[in-house]
């Protein structure tokens, strides 16, 4: 079942989510060093804007969007506290078309929230802002973990951005880094509360034909 926007919205409000570590993803980091991102940029489910911050200081073209106001309001505050000029917009995964063009976007976190219907919606969505050509890199959550969020299986992916449209070039196993937020995720994280850990995660790179 899709997680729908006002359960993160309200998670916001009322304290610092679990998916919050007060920076990048290092899986995204270490994708970023290696080359395999190009811009311009659309950080899709951007959340608090770690991600779009770390693009921007690198010198990309980034646009930052979230379902959660409160996220993007969030988001601001961080940029303008860190003196970092980046763009934070509140939008529609499902219904992107009007936040322009791009070659890369990146996706944490938010592929992994929709169940497999609205996998394919959003896969058939974002073929009207990523060039031909361009990439979507998703980093979910795995169902190799012990359950720490929502989670999804290998071939979730390929079977979301099918052809003629998409063609899954690369997924291999990484991790997602998360914070311990109740004493039922330490037997499974081996983590206290309060703690960060990585996870089983999976990251595909995915090419818009054309």
């Amino acid at each position: 079942m899709t997680t729908p926007p006002s359960t993160f919205d309200e998670a916001y409000r009322t304290g610092e989510p679990p998916w919050v570590i007060g920076g990048p993803q290092p899986a995204v980091v270490e994708l970023e060093r290696a080359g395999g991102i190009v811009g311009p940029v659309l950080d899709l489910g951007c959340g608090a804007g770690e991600h779009a911050l770390l693009l921007a200081r690198q010198g990309y073209d980034v646009l930052a969007a979230d379902a959660s106001p409160t996220a993007v309001e969030q988001a601001r505050d961080r940029a303008r506290a860190a003196g970092v000029d980046v763009s934070f917009v509140v939008a529609d995964a499902f219904d992107p078309a009007g936040l322009g063009r791009f070659a890369t976007v990146l996706d944490s976190a938010l592929f992994h929230v929709f169940d497999p219907a609205d996998q394919a919606r959003y896969a058939r969505a974002l073929t009207g802002v990523v060039e031909p050509g361009g990439r979507v890199i998703v980093l979910a959550l795995s169902t190799r973990g012990p359950g720490f969020g929502p989670q999804i299986d290998d071939d979730a992916v390929a079977a979301a951005f099918r052809a003629p449209d998409w063609q899954v070039e690369d997924l291999r196993p990484s991790t997602y880094r998360g914070r311990v937020t109740h004493p039922d995720q330490e037997a499974g994280t081996g983590a206290r509360v309060g703690e960060l850990v990585d996870l089983p995660a999976v990251l595909a790179r995915v090419r818009r034909a054309g």
